[in-house]
């Protein structure tokens, strides 16, 4: 399992598909990559030889921020927002999308699984005793 960034690549995939594995690289900066080192994309990962898997990790290491550096960047980022007070930052902070998304249905994956909430089970037309 050849190891590129601090991350094994799956050997059972073709390369295009297992460099984006590495946080920081998609398909496009995928295959950016692989043209640079003259790799063919389609090649599996298992197949490549030591001299290949070299160049791959000075591409990335020398043009690309990835993994730890880019998570470190990215939490700043948000850190800033939130000290800051923008708005951005409050909904970071409550746990919210930040961009624009309704609330009122569809936000399930940042609000969390649904609450019961007390008095909410009546039927209609209930009398009240």
């Amino acid at each position: 399992m050849p190891r590129i960034a601090g991350v094994d690549i799956p050997r059972s995939k073709q390369i295009w598909v297992a460099l984006q594995y590495i946080y920081g690289i998609g398909t496009t900066s995928s295959r950016k990559i692989l043209a640079q080192a003259g790799i063919n994309a389609d090649t599996k990962a298992d197949s490549l030889t030591e001299d290949e898997i070299n160049r791959l990790r000075e591409i990335i290491d020398k043009e690309y921020r990835v993994e730890g550096d880019l998570r470190k960047e990215v939490n700043l980022n948000i850190k800033r927002l939130v000290e800051i007070g923008s708005y951005r930052g409050t909904r970071h902070r409550r746990g919210l999308p930040a961009r624009g998304q309704r609330t009122r249905t569809n936000a399930r994956a940042r609000r969390g699984s649904k609450q019961t909430v007390a008095g909410r089970g009546k039927k209609r037309g209930a009398t009240k005793k």
